[in-house]
């Protein structure tokens, strides 16, 4: 194989979908280094991911140098998912999707996203433990949905003889390309990859990566071209939140946020200021309303604990009844007191009575929604931690499909928190009013 200056053919951008098996398989490698290739190649390459994510996507916007959005027929719905791509088809030269666990795993899945717009499947299989069994795997990927099969990406390869093998068993299904073993893994702790900004030599990594996938050019081009109309433009929402301030905390202990969710809380008119709670910053003064997103409170206890400026702004804007919706990490750093992963006791924010328990069993995982007065805010939840709280919720998502009850909401005076991380463009009049609870604790 040989990799030629250009993956795509003339008439239009490619969009293909990047599955596999099963999750472990190799999907966010090959994904990251195909769009740092094309990328290096001087071609524009949007990267969208499948499902709820926050940590993969930051890796894939490292790679391709664009914001990554998440895809979700669930979660995202059908339509803003159909002007997501069509958008950026008209953006880029090649468009990719990395999917979620297996190709057929959920409900919807992957290969759901993929039949609803017609946009074909590359199937990574890990070739490390196997060869010609690499043909039946690619088949029955293929025959099961079925999907459009375009080809497959060998990962994990020991060399050309081993990546032939493979191509040999595929039948009529392209080999697109092969990816080397690689000596060194991307880092992973137990939420997911670790967060780039933490990668040393991240970059030349990837640039590695892009360098040892081994494209077929010629099967590439083969690939065949998606077209998909642009659906009329979603109406203007009431800007609910004209003339707020919202203070947002970024930094590594609260980086899980939706770029959706700024676009969102723009599109309502907010004005969006940005704060580290890890480098004792206060909420800024001038705040109507404070977001405090998921991430990794559960690193930075000791940080979190000795950062006297900014628990006590935050104390004060409650005791001011300014609004504030804590998700996930964000309520995790609200509670009394968190003991992290080594058993060490931090003392937190105490907005929120309760203390919180990082533990090695998952505590949540799956789409949710949660039933407002204007309509179901979609999300997901992704914990390994437990609250324990005397506090009785006001509300509870539900798990979806399956009805049952999910996460608790909890409310003390003006302070909003739960487990449940909001994806806001699912309801927008919902995420207005919860950046407009008021009162005291």
């Amino acid at each position: 194989m040989v990799s030629g200056p250009c993956l795509q053919a003339p008439s239009g951008a490619r969009i293909a979908l990047v599955s596999a098996a099963a999750s472990g398989q190799g999907k966010t490698t090959v994904t990251a280094a195909l769009a740092r290739k094309i990328a290096r190649q001087g071609r524009r390459v949007r990267v969208f991911k499948t499902g709820p994510d926050f940590l993969d996507p930051m890796l894939l916007e490292r790679a391709s140098g664009a914001p990554v959005h998440s895809l979700d027929l669930w979660i995202t719905g059908l339509e803003p998912c159909r002007r997501l791509l069509a958008q950026a088809a008209l953006e880029a030269d090649v468009v990719l999707i990395e999917g979620v666990m297996g190709l057929y795993d959920g409900a919807p899945c992957s290969a759901d996203l993929a039949r609803a717009f017609g946009v074909p499947v590359i199937a990574v299989i890990d070739a490390s433990a196997m060869a010609q069994t690499a043909g039946a795997l690619a088949l029955g990927l293929r025959d099961y949905g079925p999907v459009d099969l375009a080809g497959v990406i060998a990962n994990r390869v020991a060399g050309p003889g081993h990546a032939a093998m493979v191509a040999s068993s595929l039948r009529a299904i392209p080999l697109l390309g092969s990816l080397l073993r690689q000596e060194r893994s991307l880092p992973e702790r137990h939420l997911g990859l670790v967060q780039p900004d933490e990668v040393a030599d991240l970059d030349a990594a990837l640039d590695k990566l892009a360098e040892q996938l081994s494209l077929d050019t010629a099967a590439w081009a083969a690939m065949r071209d998606v077209r998909l109309d642009m659906p009329s433009a979603a109406p203007p929402g009431e800007p609910l939140l004209a003339g707020k301030t919202i203070a947002i905390a970024r930094d590594a202990a609260f980086a899980f946020l939706y770029p959706a969710n700024l676009d969102c809380l723009r599109e309502l008119g907010a004005t969006l200021c940005f704060f580290s709670p890890l480098a004792d910053e206060p909420v800024p003064v001038h705040a109507d309303a404070v977001y405090l997103p998921g991430g990794y409170p559960e690193l930075h206890g000791a940080a979190l604990a000795g950062a006297g400026g900014w628990q006590a702004s935050l104390r004060q804007a409650h005791a001011d009844g300014v609004p504030i919706w804590a998700e996930c990490g964000g309520m995790i750093a609200l509670a009394e007191s968190l003991k992290d992963q080594s058993g060490l006791v931090w003392p937190m924010a105490g907005l929120l009575p309760g203390t919180v328990s990082m533990q090695t069993r998952l505590g949540g995982l799956g789409p949710q929604g949660i039933d407002t007065a204007h309509g179901l805010l979609r999300g997901h939840t992704f914990h390994y931690s437990r609250l324990d709280t005397a506090l009785e919720p006001v509300a509870r998502a539900v798990k979806h499909p399956s009805g049952d009850a999910g996460e608790a909401v909890y409310r003390v005076g003006s302070l909003t928190a739960s487990y449940f991380h909001a994806y806001f463009p699912s309801c927008p009049g919902a995420v207005a009013g919860l950046f407009s609870v008021t009162g005291k604790a």
